[in-house]
């Protein structure tokens, strides 16, 4: 390995933050680790909002004084010490594989992965470079070719075929693509039934999906399509707050990984739909919309406080108020009232064509 890479100078940083552990142990002080916060919006809508992609949001400092820190600083140095593992060894681990490890210790994942963000803050990482890895389980198709870590993918011969998004995307190389655009869409009913319709035979494009809330590979894979292929890029999700925090994930980041958010949000992403005002637009029977609950009106208040929607996206503000205040969601499959293939035949093109996108 060679001295001065990535993996090098993580290792020498894991050596230096334990060190000073151990020093302020040996000299009966209690050790202090400072943890920077990261937040990728705020609830301040007026002029005075500061947030940003690369500033930290002041600090969190851990201490064995506290029962509460002594468990999270245990749980975080046992995680540290499997990372370093990894790196040493050049290998890769997924989230659920340290969780096993110490699964008295952890209790639970999510302490696992608290640890992990933690960790890439301490050290100034993206989780990747950890060679720590989710269960990669986005999907793509279309008028796609590249190479990842020396096998071919070739989605062109074939653009309705599906393929698994690669996990380890920094081996992704070769990217060659004809497509006109980029879909992204929420769920794998929809994907299926774009590949059923020969979609991307028809409309050259490639068409991705995260399966629900996308997980890094494929926010990665996407970005890095985009970094690459310069191609115009659509987001569909269902009428729903869901479908919407969905949307922004892709577009602004999550609140979890709001210190990686510089790295994996997706500025040029448009939202193609489902609008609350389709369901005037594109006649949707009564018995296609749903009720919201009292949860998702309380998550769309929520998120309407959101500085960014304010700061960047009004529209799309402006269609989550309509949702709102008319109190329904449909799904993008309530579409199919019309027929079938109506939502890859008419509503897709036409919305893409009519430049029909927020």
């Amino acid at each position: 390995m060679e001295g001065n890479s990535p993996s090098s100078d993580l290792l020498r940083k894991i050596r230096e933050f334990t060190k000073s552990i151990v020093k302020d142990l040996n000299q009966g002080r209690s050790p202090l680790i400072f943890i920077n916060r990261f937040r990728n919006y705020c609830s301040n809508l007026d002029a005075n909002c500061s947030c940003s992609y690369d500033a930290s949001k002041g600090q969190e400092i851990l201490t064995l004084e506290k029962q509460c820190h002594a468990h999270r600083i245990n749980v975080l140095l046992r995680v540290l010490l499997i990372v370093q593992q990894l790196l040493q060894e050049n290998r890769h681990g997924s989230k659920r594989d340290i969780y096993y490890m110490h699964p008295s210790l952890f209790a639970e994942q999510l302490v696992v992965d608290r640890a992990i963000n933690d960790i890439c803050i301490l050290l100034q990482c993206s989780r990747h470079n950890l060679n720590v890895v989710s269960v990669g389980k986005g999907l793509v198709m279309g008028w796609l070719r590249f190479l990842e870590a020396g096998r071919k993918f070739d989605c062109i011969n074939n653009p309705n075929t599906v393929h698994h998004i690669p996990v380890l995307v920094e081996e992704v190389k070769d990217i060659v693509s004809v497509a006109n655009y980029i879909l992204v869409v929420e769920k794998e009913s929809v994907f299926q039934r774009l590949a059923n319709d020969q979609f991307c035979t028809r409309n050259r494009c490639i068409v991705i999906t995260g399966r629900g809330y996308p997980d890094i590979s494929t926010r990665r894979f996407l970005r890095l399509l985009i970094e690459k292929l310069s191609l115009p890029t659509y987001c569909l999700v269902d009428c729903d707050p869901y479908g919407f925090d969905i949307l922004t994930t892709y577009r602004f980041g999550s609140m979890q990984m709001a210190y990686d958010a510089k790295f994996l949000r997706i500025p040029v992403i448009q939202w193609l739909g489902a609008f609350p005002s389709d369901v005037e637009k594109y006649s949707l029977p009564q018995q296609c919309l749903l009720p919201m609950t009292p949860e998702d009106k309380g998550k769309t208040e929520a998120m309407l406080l959101r500085c960014y929607l304010h700061r960047e996206v009004p529209q799309w503000r402006s269609e989550l108020e309509l949702m709102l205040q008319k109190g329904v969601k449909f799904e993008i499959e309530a579409l199919s009232v019309h027929s079938l293939s109506f939502l890859s035949e008419e509503y897709i093109p036409s919305k893409i064509q009519g430049e029909l996108h927020l």
